[in-house]
């Protein structure tokens, strides 16, 4: 018989899509999977010339539990330099990515029956809550923009509520929160006692015009009640090096490193190189460089989009995604309706394209086309969205 949390233990949409396309990969020529959030990019130079330097020195020991002085000294300063505000090493661990930062917050802040306010659309958290035994409360956002209204997360709280997540830009929905905003949520977060969970991986991806604020910039006074989640995966294009961190005042750091001792531990001592090394001798022109190629990304994938109907385009202010409003389309179309969801639209999408590369090779075949003509087609034509989705 098994523990009754593993009950709690979904799986993952986004795995299931990454499976979905590779299988779907499989029986059609190409497939582009836009699932892992990644950024395709060479490895920061100086970050590589890390590692190459610990793998000369034969590194190979554990650290410190939340990484080397060093390190926390140096993402410290880090912080201190985009908050404007002082941080030291005492209020920073190093995790295994921001997942990892956000798992340790849920476990050293709530007790069981906690509630936390989480605005949708939403990333991970609320798995992390329930595994703390915490009560994730969700507060509607698509009336207003993605951006969740203060008075709705005031509506919500109760005796029993101790946190609210802002995760800006906002995965999904790349939804960036002005200082107006922020200074609110942190207003209400003080009148109630509420801790902030700020989880900000996307951070560095503001698109212009809009700008990016962290919260206790925004709001000073609300530090001592503000825990920071963020990570290099994105920032530094270091996803498979899983490696981020969690600042907060110095108990509740204390709090999280107690945990991850017995725990996650550590991330591998390569990365932590790695980034002690390019955050002391990089300047940013690799991170500017990298949000350039991000944001050019942007604008072609909105350019792209804009040609759908009955699909308005998406804000797209911050991050990587294009998250789209597809119940204009669903509404056009004709016949029953039945309830659908994001699941669907992508099995049918995939699908579609899957049929379009067979019509593609059995069309070469038929003209005697050559295999460079008839891969040429498959994979032009496996790549369009099929017109019932204009």
């Amino acid at each position: 018989m098994l523990a009754e949390r593993t009950g709690l233990f979904k799986y993952s949409d986004t795995v299931a899509a990454w499976s979905a396309a590779k299988a779907a990969a499989v029986s059609a020529e190409q497939v582009i999977d836009l699932t892992a959030e990644e950024i395709r990019s060479d490895l920061a130079p100086m970050a590589r010339e890390g590692t190459i330097i610990a793998i000369n020195r034969s590194v190979n020991r554990n650290t410190e539990t939340g990484a080397p002085t060093k390190l926390r000294e140096a993402i410290a300063r880090r912080i201190s330099s985009e908050t404007g505000q002082q941080w030291s090493m005492d209020e920073v661990a190093v995790t295994s990515g921001s997942k990892h930062a956000l798992f340790n917050a849920a476990m050293v802040l709530l007790n069981p029956g906690d509630e936390v306010l989480i605005p949708v659309p939403h990333w991970t958290f609320p798995a992390q809550v329930l595994l703390a035994g915490g009560v994730p409360i969700f507060i509607e956002t698509r009336d207003s923009n993605y951006v969740p209204k203060p008075s709705d997360l005031a509506a919500a709280v109760t005796s029993k509520t101790k946190a609210i997540v802002v995760n800006p830009p906002n995965n999904p929905t790349g939804t960036i929160y002005d200082c107006e905003t922020l200074t609110e949520i942190a207003q209400l977060a003080a009148q109630r006692d509420l801790w902030i969970v700020f989880d900000e991986s996307y951070g560095t991806f503001a698109h212009a015009p809009h700008t990016h604020y962290a919260i206790v910039s925004a709001a000073p006074a609300a530090r001592h009640r503000t825990l920071i989640a963020n990570s290099f995966s994105k920032s530094l294009a270091l996803t498979g090096w899983q490696i981020g961190y969690l600042a907060a005042p110095q108990s509740v750091i204390n709090a999280a490193l107690a945990l991850q001792r017995d725990t996650g531990c550590n991330p591998d001592v390569n990365s932590q190189h790695a980034l002690l090394h390019h955050l002391e001798s990089s300047d940013d022109v690799f991170e500017q460089t990298l949000q350039r190629h991000v944001s050019e990304a942007q604008t072609l994938g909105l350019s792209i989009l804009s040609t759908l109907k009955s699909i308005p385009k998406p804000a797209a202010q911050g991050g990587f995604q294009h998250y789209l409003d597809i119940k204009g389309w669903r509404q056009s179309t004709k016949g029953p309706r039945p309830e659908f969801n994001a699941d669907d639209v992508v099995n049918v999408l995939l699908m579609d394209a899957g049929s379009r590369q067979l019509r593609a090779r059995s069309l070469a075949i038929q003209t005697g086309s050559g295999s460079p003509m008839g891969l040429t087609l498959a994979r032009s034509t496996g790549l369009r969205l099929s017109n019932t989705w204009h």
